[in-house]
């Protein structure tokens, strides 16, 4: 892979990453925080879980947006720079395997 290829995969995972920790950052304060209701009173203990789930799944649901968006871009990103795909690089290294073969007999 050429170093502007790495580069880029360096950051898009870093891109990703960081959209990941932002989705485990917020639910541990979800948590806290609905705790936090629940012992001053203002929720109960079933409706304090109740709403730590329906957060979560919000959040999952949001986690998986962004990653099918994060994926888009890439592709767009790949298709612009007129990359070489994982795929074409095999089948480039199998044609030249067999080149080799036929110019070895």
């Amino acid at each position: 892979m050429s170093r502007g290829g790495e580069f880029m995969q360096d950051f898009l995972k870093k891109v990703f990453n960081l959209g990941l920790g932002v989705f485990s950052v917020t639910k541990e304060k979800v948590e806290e925080i609905v705790k936090e209701l629940v012992k001053k009173g203002e929720v109960g203990q079933e409706e304090g879980k109740k709403l730590v789930n329906e957060l979560l799944e919000k959040g999952e649901k949001s986690r998986k947006e962004l990653e099918a968006q994060i994926e888009k871009i890439v592709k767009g990103i790949v298709e612009r720079l007129d990359l070489a795909t994982r795929k074409e690089l095999n089948e480039l290294k199998s044609e030249i395997e067999q080149l080799k073969e036929k110019l070895d007999k």
